[in-house]
């Protein structure tokens, strides 16, 4: 009996290598978009510092591995061989519908996915084990850790919300700083906006998000947690100093510097959040197998499983290794370009082919938008809806453009990385697709770029 659960130990590990595989070619959408969609650099240069952003940002994900570990059941109500065959059933249903949405070309949440897959399979095996019992499913509600399963869904939700108006006003408070005709105004503004961005993403991605790292010390991250704002402020003013002086004495675009910056950001970020998705199971596996060998002789069906309640620091080998496998992913996958280009259709500027057409609740969503901004317009005195139309003119673009431009590519970058990285700080596993999503369809939505039949063009 022994080795029929070492099998599928063995199948749960080759699983996390296919989940690996097909997370990243769902989310390298995630972290591409925006630098890929601006054109802010070659595509092999973007592609490096994202793979640098994922393969370190894999070690930032420690903390994050407890979701699936107690994080929506509570482990002590199963019995070993219901435990694997809970994370079985996981794995089989994340790898496969994973997979069906990527040959679709759509970007999905795998956050969501494993959230909802381990709810599903806890409530499966709950059901099995109370048939008999006469308080039927009365009970069931005792396996599952609801509360804080209903905290990571809220979280999913709310961070939704926060991060469309989030993308919504910081793209309208730039653009109206910056006006689409940024050779005016660059030389101003440029370095004080990219030193906001810069010292704002590294606050979060280093500052909040370090103390998960496996490698980072109590003692080291109380000392960075002290100085925080010394660090904080030090990195603005470094920042700001060195990009004025590019600004001042170079050719170089620093907006390409803050988008490139943003990307490695967001690459780091996404693999500190969303790494639990992938390997979060199957090392929750490992780790039930280990406590079932050390007990020695207890049967599988008699063992429960409260050791997964501990909390456990995964080793950093582990982390690295699922690291290599997601930048080999990124590099190679094809069906990560198509989710790619999906959503840079969806959030361009101009008008132009797009994978899906609009529904009727795409439109409606628009058409609220829409006549939202005509209220505020009618609300606003003359003088300033005057000057913001100003600020808003578009000049004429090229179509060999880019689909949107590096300001709203800062901005998207800007954003979302901060979102993920706080809830990665507090160990909310935040949906990054429905994130980075939401933050693109903010700022397209304040650079005027809905239309009602497409929902994110021009009409």
């Amino acid at each position: 009996m022994e080795s029929f659960y070492l099998i599928i130990l063995i199948i749960l590990i080759v699983l996390a290598v296919s989940d690996l595989v097909v997370g990243v070619s769902n989310d390298a959408v995630n972290f591409l978009n925006s630098a890929l969609g601006s054109k802010a650099a070659p595509y092999w240069l973007i592609m490096v510092i994202a793979s640098l952003g994922v393969f370190i940002g894999a070690t930032f994900s420690n903390g994050m591995m407890e979701v699936a570990r107690n994080g929506i059941l509570h482990p002590n109500m199963f019995y070993f061989n219901e435990i694997m065959i809970i994370f079985l059933a996981v794995m089989l249903a994340d790898v496969l519908l994973l997979d069906l949405f990527n040959t679709l070309g759509l970007p999905t949440s795998t956050t969501v996915s494993i959230v909802f897959e381990l709810l599903g399979a806890a409530v499966g095996i709950a059901i099995i084990k109370v048939m008999g019992d006469s308080s039927g499913v009365a009970v069931i509600s005792d396996y599952i850790n609801s509360e804080k399963a209903l905290g990571i869904v809220s979280s999913i939700l709310i961070s939704v919300a926060i991060a469309f108006t989030g993308g919504v006003l910081v793209q309208f408070l730039i653009r109206l700083l910056f006006t689409f005709n940024t050779a005016k105004t660059y030389t101003y503004f440029g370095a004080i906006w990219g030193a906001v961005a810069v010292s704002g993403i590294f606050y979060f991605i280093a500052i909040k998000g370090a103390k998960d790292a496996s490698f980072m010390t109590k003692e080291n991250y109380e000392w960075i947690k002290t100085h925080s704002m010394l660090i904080l402020g030090s990195t603005f003013a470094v920042a700001f100093t060195l990009l004025q002086l590019l600004v001042f004495f170079s050719k170089i675009n620093i907006f390409r510097i803050i988008i490139l910056f943003g990307t490695f950001s967001l690459a780091m970020a996404f693999a500190g959040n969303d790494l639990v998705n992938f390997i979060g199971v199957p090392l929750a596996g490992l780790s039930s197998w280990e406590a079932y060998t050390a007990a020695g002789g207890v049967a599988p069906d008699a063992m429960t499983m409260e050791a997964l309640s501990e909390k456990v620091s995964t080793p950093t080998l582990y982390l690295l290794i699922a690291g290599i496998v997601m930048v080999l992913t990124l590099w190679f996958s094809k069906k990560a370009k198509t989710v790619t280009e999906t959503e840079i259709n969806l959030s361009r500027q101009d008008t132009g082919y797009e994978r899906f057409g609009s529904t009727a609740l795409s439109r409606s969503i628009v058409r609220a938008s829409i006549n939202g901004g005509k209220l505020l317009e009618a609300i606003l005195p003359a003088g300033v809806l005057a000057f913001i139309n100003k600020r808003f003119t578009e000049f004429p673009r090229n179509e060999n453009e880019a689909s949107f431009d590096m300001i709203r590519a800062s901005v998207n970058l800007s954003v979302a990385t901060i979102l993920i990285a706080m809830g990665t700080s507090f160990k909310l596993p935040l949906s990054t697709t429905y994130v980075t999503f939401m933050v693109a369809m903010g700022s397209s939505l304040s650079d005027g770029a809905w239309g009602r039949e497409s929902a994110f063009r021009s009409s």
